[in-house]
């Protein structure tokens, strides 16, 4: 048996909050976690929706039931299935979504904020380290970044970044010791960031998308 790939064409999903016009500020590209829809996860993002911000919720290329075949639907950014091709995928797909929304907006007229929620955390940190896209702001909520991420490339492509990492008291997926490790890392490398705890689990918390806004 032998494994082979070939490059195909298929359409990508996203949702907007907010319109390109004079008064925009900010654009946020905001990545959804394991098994939501974009359409759903933007909605937490209406306390930001002020007329000086648009917010763009790109979806998991990979849709699944929740429930075997029938039922709620959600999205994926990757499996350990083949996943090397898939986080190629996905990165390519944050770039090409991140062209097209600067083709409307005048990227010098706004800040750029990129945000991973859970899954999405993971997702975002790749596309910093091996894109070519230069935010603002970058905000991971809810998610540890990955062991394979080159903090030397990340540190360099995050100089010029406001890069804070958000995590719940009770968020059972932030684990006291991962967390340590990762804070001991990025200091290792002196990756600049600041860390937010917040009263709650593995979710958004509305006041503190008000801080970061």
């Amino acid at each position: 048996m032998k494994e082979h790939h070939i490059d195909v064409m298929r359409s990508a999903r996203y949702f907007t909050l907010g319109e390109a016009g004079p008064g925009l500020r900010q654009v946020w590209i905001v990545c959804h976690g394991y098994g939501q829809l974009p359409s759903q996860f933007i909605r937490y993002f209406r306390v930001l929706d002020d007329g000086t911000r648009m917010i763009v919720a790109p979806e998991g290329l990979s849709r699944f039931y929740h429930n075997h075949t029938s039922g709620s639907v959600g999205a994926s950014w990757m499996t350990k299935e083949d996943r090397l091709s898939e986080i190629s995928d996905y990165v390519s797909y944050l770039g090409v979504l991140h062209d097209h929304i600067f083709e409307q907006v005048h990227r010098d007229s706004v800040d750029l904020h990129v945000f991973g929620f859970s899954q999405g955390a993971a997702s975002v940190s790749r596309w910093i380290e091996r894109g070519s896209v230069a935010p603002e702001k970058l905000t991971l909520w809810g998610g540890i970044m990955p062991m394979d991420i080159d903090l030397g490339v990340f540190r360099q492509k995050t100089a010029n970044t406001d890069f804070k990492i958000v995590l719940g008291e009770e968020d059972e997926y932030a684990e006291p010791e991962l967390v340590q490790a990762q804070e001991a890392r990025l200091r290792e490398v002196k990756v600049g960031h600041s860390l937010i705890r917040f009263a709650g689990g593995h979710r958004l918390d509305k006041e503190v998308l008000r801080v970061l806004g």
